[in-house]
């Protein structure tokens, strides 16, 4: 192969191996997988609460994280569960916190929007609009103080991009230099409202030029795009040169949470969007320039769909949590 041929090359056929190509849509089909089992659990009764699920977003988390050293370190949002797969989580572990199971990554106590996996790097979703931002600031000006070398990614939605936390973090990231990424997943509706009658500009990663940092928009259900993207901008991170901001365009198939009628957007819409189906667009790639067979990436995702069966499983047969251990793990100041 000649330079001028490698220099054409799509980015992740020169940036990572085909064992991690293949692992990318391993996880992507467990994120599918996942978000549809955890819908038809929560159908059934089996999990209670809310959740918000990231059915058409599976690219951006895994393109997003592709880049992220084992010791980086992520905070995530409401919509969060891909993040955390795309992490490195523990599926039976993700399935135990759903049904508030002991052996749950926080014991059954966060649910759905607070799973946290320390031990991976994943500083934890956030029910909160924007609440995750200022954490990943202050995560990564601990990385620059300790020299500790991590650098921070940190998700959140179009919705985040008019709060004040925003906003502010963005300001403080730049100012002290600080090694976090910050990737906008713009899914077109902050619950009902719409980026267009809520956000002035045209990109969100336009507001990067008020802090003096870089900004780009990119289609997040490309994984060549969205993972090379994330990748400048950690490099330039863990350089010391400071935060990027990354507006990844992707689109939840569902509504907002299980509680939303979805009357705000057009069947049309939702049919045009899911005719661009990330996890199709990925596995043609890959055949295409024959990191796989068809027949490999079936079999991919034929086990990513046992692993799931074996998770739910694992997390209908672990103990629920003691009465008796109500007020573990709770913390507040004692009464002077």
């Amino acid at each position: 192969m000649t330079q001028q041929e490698r220099q054409n090359e799509p980015f992740a056929l020169t940036r990572y191996t085909p064992d991690q190509l293949k692992d990318a849509l391993r996880k992507m089909h467990l994120i599918r997988k996942f978000e549809t089992a955890a819908e038809d659990s929560y159908m059934r009764g089996l999990i209670h609460g809310t959740m918000h699920l990231s059915i058409g977003q599976e690219c951006s988390a895994v393109g997003s994280c592709m880049p992220l050293a084992a010791s980086d370190q992520i905070t995530s949002t409401h919509r969060g569960h891909g993040h955390c797969v795309a992490k490195g989580a523990d599926i039976s572990r993700m399935f135990a916190e759903f049904f508030g199971k002991e052996t749950g990554y926080c014991k059954g106590r966060g649910g759905s929007m607070h799973i946290a996996d320390i031990a991976k790097g994943n500083l934890g979703a956030n029910g909160i609009v924007a609440g995750g931002i200022p954490i990943a600031v202050g995560a990564a000006l601990s990385s620059k103080r300790l020299k500790t070398g991590k650098v921070v990614l940190c998700f959140f939605g179009d919705g985040a991009n008019n709060e004040g936390a925003f906003h502010e973090s963005l300001n403080m990231a730049s100012v002290w230099d600080l090694p976090v990424v910050f990737v906008c997943e713009n899914n077109k509706y902050g619950m009902s409202t719409s980026v267009e009658r809520s956000t002035p500009v045209k990109n969100i990663a336009d507001r990067a030029a008020a802090y003096a940092i870089p900004g780009v928009a990119v289609d997040g259900n490309d994984f060549n795009a969205i993972t090379e993207a994330v990748d400048r901008a950690v490099v330039r991170a863990r350089a010391g040169q400071g935060p990027s901001l990354i507006e990844s365009l992707t689109y939840r198939w569902r509504g907002h949470s299980k509680s939303d009628r979805n009357r705000y957007r057009t069947k049309e819409e939702i049919n045009i969007w899911m005719s661009r189906d990330p996890i199709d667009r990925f596995r043609s790639f890959l055949v295409e320039h024959a990191v796989l067979t068809a027949d490999e990436a079936s079999t991919i995702e034929s086990k990513a769909q046992k692993e799931i069966e074996d998770a739910i499983a694992f997390a209908k047969d672990s103990p629920d949590p003691q009465v008796s251990d109500i007020g573990r793990d709770v913390y507040t100041a004692r009464p002077q």
